[in-house]
């Protein structure tokens, strides 16, 4: 069998049976997700996941195959499941069970949770070690506190009763970090997601360079500058819409996500 990077082409004539327009664009992009997370250092050798819901009614989910590099995922290659974890139609890779139960929780539960991003970098895993938790030190950081929740650890995410406090840390918020664990983010599109997770470990790494030279040394926004933040994201100024031109944010950035892969790890759309 030929390996993932060598396979044709898969267009609507000879990619895998059973698999509808709609799911098939899905698969594209989710595994473009997974290179710009490795062009960005993002990946954690074979160990976090990114996850898209599949379009339709069935509650189907796909997620990286267990054993392929964030770099070799292909859209053909993805592994779809179902929330009880039953993998869904042929395959010959299986799949991480942890990230199993942290993404089907909140697909289960989230509506708006089409897309899942969940990294274990080393700023990420840092920042979710602070006591503290993100701090007010960045730009980035003010407009994500907001909308961030905490989840203690328990341990390696193997108890599927842990689903139930996972969804309740996470209520109604775009971003979580994970205590002693790492970060995640979700969006309702793949460009939404990658925004989210993509803001979410900045801000993480820039708390870890703040950091360096000792709490005391820090120096954190003005309160007043956190309120105005606040205010900001609550307006969602159609000034700042009309000023990025007819496209969303999060159209734009996947756009330039899928350029960057595109000129950087070519090949995913198979």
């Amino acid at each position: 069998m030929a390996s993932v990077l060598e396979r044709p082409v898969a267009d609507a004539n000879d990619r895998p049976h059973g698999i509808s327009d709609a799911e098939w664009a899905t698969r594209v992009d989710l595994a473009a997700f997974y290179r710009i997370s490795a062009i960005y250092d993002y990946d954690d050798f074979l160990y976090t996941h990114v996850t898209a819901r599949v379009p339709g009614p069935d509650a189907h989910f796909l997620i990286n195959p267990f054993g392929l590099a964030f770099d070799e995922i292909t859209a053909s290659s993805l592994v779809k499941v179902d929330l009880d974890g039953n993998i869904i139609g042929e395959s010959e890779w299986g799949i991480n069970y942890a990230g199993y139960v942290i993404h089907s929780a909140i697909h289960a539960a989230r509506d708006d949770a089409h897309w899942i991003a969940h990294f274990h970098t080393r700023d990420g895993m840092g920042a979710s070690a602070h006591k503290e938790g993100l701090l007010p030190l960045s730009q980035r950081a003010l407009y994500i506190i907001p909308r961030l929740g905490y989840h203690d650890y328990e341990g390696v995410a193997l108890n599927l009763d842990e689903r139930e406090r996972l969804v309740a840390d996470l209520g109604d918020k775009q971003f979580l970090l994970l205590r002693n664990h790492g970060t995640l983010a979700l969006g309702r599109t793949p460009g939404e997601a990658w925004a989210a997770i993509y803001q979410l470990e900045e801000a993480c790494s820039a708390q870890v360079a703040a950091l360096a030279g000792g709490r005391d040394h820090v120096l954190l926004a003005p309160e007043e500058a956190q309120q105005e933040a606040l205010r900001q994201i609550a307006q969602q100024s159609s000034v700042a819409r009309a000023a990025q031109g007819r496209k969303a944010h999060h159209q734009l950035a996947w756009d330039a996500v899928l350029r960057r892969v595109g000129r950087d790890l070519p090949g995913y759309a198979i």
